[in-house]
């Protein structure tokens, strides 16, 4: 095509029609990936594994060729005028970062890992069902591998474990992590120790009953409806393990799981999730297709889940009015019992097995664990083979809770499986973020635990929509914490709010 002096396209609009072409290819192999975790059939992990690497390094390729740095390098002098505040000037920035990250990794470790994973997944779906970590173990051992390379490619300062954390939490290091847990261990032992031998014992065996599946996925829907999640725009499936993905503005997925004898997993999983879908749905259109349409990390996005699935969703006021459609849905199981008890139930404190269903006072102690067994194997304190043996023993020191199989422990997540060895760091920062956001929604809209009391969630959605879900990755996490709570990343209202929460519910 020719083009006259009037309509010659500016750097700047070519570098966005580049970046439309990598968010496109990256969005199919996000189709690819969210099929293989709901219904691709397991012999087809080869295959996919090598659908996948072809759509990712095609991605790599096309995002860190050199006309792309010549154009962010002239796009920056075209728009060296605007406000830092504007969108062109937030996307420079972050496409820099991002192009100076992956111009490091070369395009055949992208593809290797990418076929890497494929296959894993499947192994490990096999190796949890039978709870055989043998099975698994040298899918992640090539995993440890790839990843190690990459950390390597990518360089770091202190520790490898830095490189790939800050693929997750861009400005965060491993060190502040480990000041950040110790703050949180600091507070949360104490609590967990005055709990279990001074409070006032709690009893949720209303919620271990048969609970028909049909009806529970009924009413999960409902309420992510009440929530704002957009059925017309997304849709929810199941999996072995519930994630999240996105594909474009207007095609959001999320899945649960479903227990029919275990009301809180597809109850507290979809609400989680429903957290996930509303930032993505809830991202400016203006964004898509760009680097910027995406969370500002994997911890802000955590926040979101954190938050609809705790802080909202396990307070009193929301069951004084959703106990009634539980009810309804479950008169038998359900119909002797009061908000208080089903309250007092559903925050049961009591150190378990699984992250997942995890209570709030001790499910960031799962997280501590994670770091550490990841951190041991990227520094090469721990071998893969040497894995369930490590976490046994930290299930112990931790939780006071020894895994009776593999697949109750070192096998329980997904996220090996899929190589996000520094991920795991994100859901406890996820969890301190959940509450400082609600505190300062909260300041600036104090009707808002009124409105949640009678079945009206739109005010805290609208407040979250306004100052967090449309930026998108327009900000970095560090900005947008002091943009929107006026401080950094804080434990303490965490803490505090735990502490005031379970002293109340324990008579402690």
């Amino acid at each position: 095509m020719c083009y006259t002096d009037k309509t010659m396209p500016t750097k700047l609009e070519q570098l966005k029609a580049r970046l439309a072409q990598v968010a496109d290819i990256k969005a199919a192999s996000a189709v690819l990936e969210w099929d293989q975790h709901v219904h691709m059939p397991p012999a087809a992990a080869a295959s996919r594994g090598q659908q996948m690497a072809r759509l990712r390094s095609l991605a790599h390729s096309i995002f860190t060729a050199d006309e792309v740095g010549e154009l962010i390098e002239a796009t920056a002098a075209e728009t060296a005028g605007m406000d830092d505040d504007a969108d062109e000037a937030c996307l420079i920035r972050g496409v820099r970062r991002d192009f100076d990250r992956d111009r490091r990794i070369p395009e055949a470790l992208v593809a290797e890992q990418a076929q890497v994973c494929a296959q894993a997944y499947s192994a490990w779906q096999k190796a949890r069902q039978e709870s055989d970590f043998a099975h698994f173990q040298p899918h992640l051992e090539r995993i440890v591998d790839v990843v190690s390379r990459i950390s390597e490619a990518l360089g770091y300062e202190e520790s490898p474990y830095d490189a790939l954390l800050h693929l997750y939490e861009p400005e965060m290091k491993s060190s502040q992590l480990v000041h950040i847990f110790g703050d949180l261990k600091a507070g949360l032992v104490p609590l967990v120790d005055a709990i279990q031998c001074e409070g006032r014992p709690v009893d949720d065996t209303l919620l271990h009953q048969s609970f028909d599946t049909e009806s529970q996925w009924a009413l999960g829907l409902e309420i992510l409806k009440d929530m704002g999640f957009d059925m017309e725009r997304g849709r929810q499936d199941i999996s072995e393990h519930p994630f999240t993905t996105s594909f474009a503005p207007d095609d959001v997925r999320t899945t649960t799981r479903i227990d029919p004898g275990n009301l809180k997993t597809a109850l507290f999983g979809t609400i989680h999730e429903g957290g996930h879908a509303l930032y993505d749905q809830g991202i400016r259109s203006e964004l898509a297709r760009s680097p910027l349409f995406d969370g500002a990390s994997y911890g802000i996005h955590e926040s979101q889940s954190r938050l609809w699935e705790n802080v909202v969703a396990r307070s009193r006021g929301f069951w004084s009015h959703y106990l009634s459609a539980l009810k309804i849905a479950f008169p038998q199981q359900l119909g002797n019992f009061g908000v208080d008890k089903f309250y007092r139930a559903i925050n049961k404190v009591e150190p378990s097995l699984i992250r997942v269903e995890a209570d709030e006072v001790t499910y960031c102690l799962h997280i501590l664990l994670r770091f550490e067994l990841e951190t041991d194997l990227l520094e090469q304190r721990l071998t893969v083979a040497d894995l369930p043996d490590a976490w046994d023993a930290k299930m112990e020191h931790y939780l006071a809770v020894t895994p009776p199989d593999d697949a109750h422990g070192v096998l329980q997540d997904v996220h090996w499986a899929d190589c996000l060895l520094g991920y795991f760091p994100s859901y406890a920062l996820g969890s301190l973020l959940s509450v400082q956001f609600y505190v300062r929604a909260t300041q600036d809209d104090p009707s808002i635990p009124g409105e949640i009391a009678r079945g009206n969630l739109a005010p805290l959605r609208a407040w979250l929509r306004e100052n967090i879900h449309s930026h998108g990755k327009k900000y970095t996490p560090t900005e947008l914490v002091q943009r929107v709570t006026g401080g950094p990343m804080s434990a303490t209202p965490f803490l505090t709010y735990l502490n005031e929460k379970y002293r109340d519910i324990y008579d402690l």
